[in-house]
């Protein structure tokens, strides 16, 4: 069974965001085994400059990869990523699964990831900013609805 684990910074400060999330890992348990694992973000004071913001990036991301097992495919979502249709999507997931039991969604922090974080494809959901708690109900939605893409179900229009 495929995994897929969402390693996300940061948490979830409002109930109803929670909620959908929650929701949405319910419903892709019959599909696959999906989690969210949060890491801690870097605190700062301030307004930080460009060598503080530096170290905030690097500090999560060493939270992050510690969460990365060698054989996971990993997507990182970033705003420089190629943007797909939700069909798209699901095929990209479907192809994946032919390689790889495990799916790794990788969400930075406020600042992001770095430019050379690996990873085996780089996703962008659109060219505006989203708060991170709406983005993770965002992304639980889209592959939600690419397992449901993928298995026939109706739920896509």
């Amino acid at each position: 069974m495929l995994k897929i684990k969402i390693i996300a910074v940061g948490k979830v400060k409002e109930k109803f965001f929670q909620a959908g999330i929650d929701e949405y890992l319910k419903r892709m348990q019959p599909f696959c085994k999906a989690e969210i694992i949060m890491v801690n973000e870097t605190k700062f004071s301030g307004n930080p400059n460009d060598q503080q913001i530096k170290q905030i990036v690097n500090s999560e991301t060493l939270r992050i990869n510690e969460y990365i097992k060698p054989d996971d495919y990993v997507i990182a979502t970033k705003l420089q990523g190629k943007q797909l249709t939700s069909v798209e999507f699901a095929k990209k997931i479907s192809d994946i699964e032919m390689t790889s039991s495990s799916i790794d969604f990788i969400i930075g922090g406020s600042y992001g990831l770095p430019n050379d974080f690996p990873c085996d494809f780089s996703l962008s959901f659109s060219k505006m900013t989203f708060p991170h708690q709406l983005f993770r109900l965002i992304l639980c939605e889209q592959i939600y609805r690419s397992l449901m893409i993928n298995g026939n179900r109706h739920y896509h229009k």
